[in-house]
């Protein structure tokens, strides 16, 4: 074992001299108590400090909820999966809509075992075919063999959903390949629109609906009101996040990876944006200048395609990893599609690789191995005597509370002395994200055995969450340094973790293609938990 560092730690904090006349860290705590005494009290002193003032854009109640979410469950589910397409005609026979074993409430379980707060459901795709029974169409479940043409799959979803307690949202496909009306501008936005209010007004709360400017090369031109809509749906669910290329509420972040940019903004400029004509550039690093606030969603399939076929096997849990950090781990939401089979339900090796994605990741951040060091910071709002910003405050999970430094500083830094060495490889900052996305530039420094401090990862935007992997660093003390940012940089919560099983993404993915390892992702996860229990 490595010999404990015997250099004071503020030392190397910028803190003033006298801490600097210490000879450990153990005496912090006599000194601390000594200098309550020794200070002079001043009427001042007993007042508060308000909080710093938000910056705009900020969040609404429903945004901050739907982020701290974290993951959604998309459900790609069909005629296309009885006819092995993807985008599927809009002339395919109801009949061969049949899935005979279909539970919805074993998609919610599913969804519910692997961490996921909601769920989104194609209630209707591009082929026009309806997952309800609707007045505007006979092209839906009622012309089906499937419960003796008195099925309702938005309805058995959303009541296995409501007592699962998650949440259930539902994609309404605005290019409509059945519909003889597609194409005809009012005709068309006055069916659109019934539709959008038959499924918001029968099936309780829903809390994301789901649209998109998909459209076939040589289709028939189309003007949507999305305007309209979007009204319409925040008049009959004023708690619903809308997604759309553009918002209004959350925004597509450009590809169908999963995959964020490293700079990842929830600043947005929605009135630049034409839905269908999508910038990926933009899209997915938003705009440190934008005027709304529109987070990013990351879709992203389990499968090869959007809809089950029975050639195609998933992906594995240790690619289903590196998809987290880059989504979920930049400032997004996860929304991952695990497509219903043939019979009604999500296949078994889906359900395999999800269970294993899960175990891995509770592996992983179970535990932060920063949660007992002692923790200062460059400066602290409020003279450093209030609690409500005190450094401390970010070895506490949630963004509710924050350390926030003084004003109007030249440094703004966070220094953590774990009280013996560890090893780590992960770090994980978040934002107050009410108070307004701030942090521009960062990066993470260690104390060498020189007593030096050098820089392990740097970073660009945090958000709600950024988690950034690096190589496996050993040391004791440690410190965030915050380059820019657009006002007083906040920070919520900081963990450090270990990840024993990225590296295996990149060797046994190649080496086995989609197939899973589960002996080894076993024994990894034995070996993490092993480290959590010798801290």
């Amino acid at each position: 074992m490595k010999k404990k560092h015997t250099i004071s730690f503020f030392s190397h904090c910028n803190i003033p001299k006298p801490f600097s006349a210490l000879n450990s860290i153990s005496s912090f705590p006599l000194f601390f108590l000594l200098s309550l005494f020794l200070q002079p009290i001043s009427s001042s002193s007993l007042i508060n400090s308000p909080p710093p003032l938000p910056i705009l854009p900020i969040p609404s109640a429903s945004q901050i909820q739907w982020q701290l979410g974290n993951m959604a469950l998309f459900l790609h589910f069909g005629p296309n999966t009885f006819t092995d397409s993807e985008w599927g005609t809009g002339h395919a026979d109801p009949f061969i809509f049949n899935p005979t074993n279909l539970d919805a409430a074993q998609w919610v379980r599913v969804a519910k075992d692997a961490g996921f707060s909601h769920l989104i459901l194609t209630a209707k795709h591009h082929d026009g075919f309806c997952l309800w029974p609707s007045e505007y169409t006979k092209y839906s479940v009622s012309s089906s063999p499937w419960r003796n043409g008195k099925g309702d799959v938005v309805g058995e979803l959303a009541k296995a959903a409501k007592e699962a307690g998650l949440g259930l949202g539902l994609y309404l496909s605005p290019w409509d390949r059945h519909e003889s009306c597609y194409g005809k501008t009012l005709e068309y936005n006055e069916f659109y629109a019934g539709q959008m209010t038959e499924l918001l007004t029968r099936y309780g709360e829903i809390s994301e609906v789901w649209l998109d400017g998909a459209k076939g090369e040589g289709e028939k031109d189309m003007d949507y009101f999305f305007d309209s809509w979007f009204s319409l749906i925040h008049q009959l669910q004023p708690g619903a996040i809308i997604f759309s290329d553009a918002g209004p509420d959350c925004r597509w972040i450009g590809d169908e990876a999963g995959v964020a940019k490293p700079t990842c903004w929830s600043l947005f400029n929605s009135s630049d944006v034409d839905i269908g004509g999508t910038d990926s550039q933009y899209s997915g690093e938003g705009d440190p200048f934008g005027m709304n606030w529109v987070p990013a969603e990351c879709d992203v399939s389990i499968r090869p395609g959007w809809f089950w076929h029975p050639s195609e096997v998933p992906k594995s849990a240790t690619t289903l990893l590196d998809i987290y950090y880059k989504s979920a781990g930049r400032n997004c939401l996860l929304l991952l599609n695990v497509p219903p089979n043939s019979s009604g339900l999500i296949s078994a090796e889906d359900v395999q690789v999800l269970q294993e994605f899960t175990k891995i990741r509770d592996s992983i951040f179970s535990h932060n191995f920063a949660q007992n060091a002692l923790i200062d910071a460059s400066s602290t709002r409020g003279d450093g005597e209030d609690v409500r910003f005190a450094p401390s405050n970010v070895l506490k999970e949630g963004i509710y509370t924050y350390w926030a430094p003084a004003e109007n500083q030249p440094t703004w830094a966070l220094y953590l002395n774990l009280q013996d060495f560890i090893s780590f490889n992960v770090l994980l900052i978040q934002e107050p994200i009410h108070m307004g996305q701030r942090i521009i530039e960062f990066h993470f420094d260690i104390l060498n055995d020189e007593g030096v401090w050098n820089t392990v990862v740097r970073g660009s935007t945090v958000g709600y969450r950024r988690i950034l992997r690096f190589p496996t660093v050993v040391s004791q003390f440690l410190r965030l340094v915050i380059e820019k940012s657009r006002a007083d940089p906040l920070v919520s919560y900081l963990a450090i973790h270990v990840d024993n099983f990225s590296h295996l993404g990149s060797h046994l993915d190649k080496r086995l293609g989609a197939a899973i390892n589960g002996s080894e992702i076993h024994r990894q996860i034995t070996l993490n938990n092993s480290q959590i229990s010798a801290v």
